[in-house]
């Protein structure tokens, strides 16, 4: 089962899906990106997620660059069974911040939802 989404992640999500909006969150994270509202079939995007939802998806108005939205992604990855030592090997970044991600934070204020 995958891990809801953050907010600033949920309409890739949504018009995605989750496997698909992994994918292209893998790929693209970090990369500005202009998301033509009628795709003209050259892109890699339109490649990699079909030319309705590249339409879908510049129909949202999102910001150009694309989240890295790396902690979701190492919990997607952790639910697929890959170590720590793997997941930041794919994520490219380090353990001990893969470990600070999964790890469930107490808040301050026991009322206090997690952010993440």
């Amino acid at each position: 089962m995958t891990p809801p989404p953050p907010a600033h992640v949920e309409p890739y999500v949504r018009v995605l899906g989750p496997d698909l909006a992994f994918e292209f969150l893998m790929r693209f994270g970090g990369a500005e990106l202009y998301l033509s509202p009628t795709p003209q079939g050259r892109s890699e995007v339109e490649r990699l997620i079909g030319a309705e939802r590249v339409a879908d998806l510049a129909a949202l108005d999102l910001p150009r660059r694309v989240p890295t939205a790396k902690p979701w992604l190492a919990a997607v990855l952790k639910t697929r069974g890959l170590s720590h030592a793997k997941i930041a090997t794919t994520l490219h970044t380090t353990d001990v911040t893969v470990r600070g991600w999964l790890s469930p934070r107490p808040s301050a204020d026991p009322r206090q939802g997690s952010l993440i």
